[in-house]
């Protein structure tokens, strides 16, 4: 609409003057600017929205990305204090624990079975670090790297290694255990021990005599596999006896979760029940 000269009606006559009465050529183009406005308005308003969304976009799927990454740490978090302090994973190494456990089979060691003043128990299988006892020097040198390793295990993230060991608890502190050889049970205290249970099919409770006090804090440990076992017999005559600290205990194979053929618990079994209240820290509790 110009601005230079007064608007004229659409029959040529001149157009009032009035404030109250506006031209309809005003009125009718009038309406067609303020279409225009409006639609110019939510054309803008529409622009303004897609680009708010498309913005919001990005930032929702980095929000769900950390969301994602942080629920990943914390899981990896929990399995590792789960491994270091509560259970961890095992492999079975060889056939000395035959037939308990097989050579592949997985093992959950209960770490907190002897927390908190706890002790092992005549008749538990036990994973522990045999370095001192059955091995008289680490396999590794002390090093960062060693030290690294060390952690590793601890945490679950590096295999047990040459030095950990499975086996038995035959006699705990201040109990005497006994052969006679062949043919002839283990005493414990005294009193014979009935292994037919756990013993591998054939196998002889032990092909070698001995007599032995089981030290104050130590183990007295033997595979269920005999013939196949190297274990306290053979380290009778090292430093230390073959005997294994309390210290150097992992924990107690409480289940065997692969493959899953071979699932059960590893029990506490009832051949020592007759030795109870005979001697030994096992019948203090």
């Amino acid at each position: 609409m110009s601005t230079h000269e007064p608007p004229a009606d659409r029959d040529g006559s001149p157009a009032p003057t009035g404030a109250d009465s506006p031209a309809r050529s005003a009125v009718v183009s009038a309406a067609p600017a303020e279409e225009s406005g409006a639609d110019s308005g939510e054309s803008g308003s529409e622009e303004g929205a897609s680009e708010e969304s498309d913005g919001a976009e990005p930032a929702r799927g980095r929000s769900g990305a950390r969301d994602l990454l942080l629920l990943a740490g914390v899981c990896l978090l929990v399995l590792l204090l789960v491994n270091a302090f509560v259970a961890r994973p095992f492999s079975v190494p060889s056939g000395s624990m035959e037939n308990t456990l097989r050579p592949g089979d997985r093992l959950i060691v209960n770490q907190l079975s002897y927390a908190f003043g706890g002790h092992p128990q005549r008749g538990d299988v036990v994973v522990f670090d045999g370095t001192g006892s059955f091995l008289r020097r680490p396999l590794e040198r002390d090093g960062a790297w060693t030290s690294l390793r060390s952690f590793g295990r601890d945490v679950g993230l590096v295999p047990a290694g040459d030095s950990v060991y499975v086996k038995r608890v035959i006699g705990v502190g201040g109990d005497r255990v006994t052969s006679a050889g062949p043919g002839r049970p283990l005493t414990v205290n005294g009193v014979p021990v009935d292994e037919s249970g756990y013993l591998y099919p054939g196998d002889e409770p032990s092909a070698v005599a001995f007599d032995v006090v089981v030290p104050s804090g130590k183990l007295f440990v033997l595979g269920d596999h005999r013939s196949a076992s190297r274990d306290s017999r053979d380290h009778l005559g090292d430093p230390g006896g073959g005997f294994v600290p309390e210290s150097k205990v992992i924990g107690r194979a409480a289940w065997v979760v692969y493959p899953v053929g071979h699932w059960a618990s590893v029990d506490r079994p009832t051949a020592f029940a007759a030795a109870g209240g005979t001697g030994g820290h096992g019948d203090q509790r």
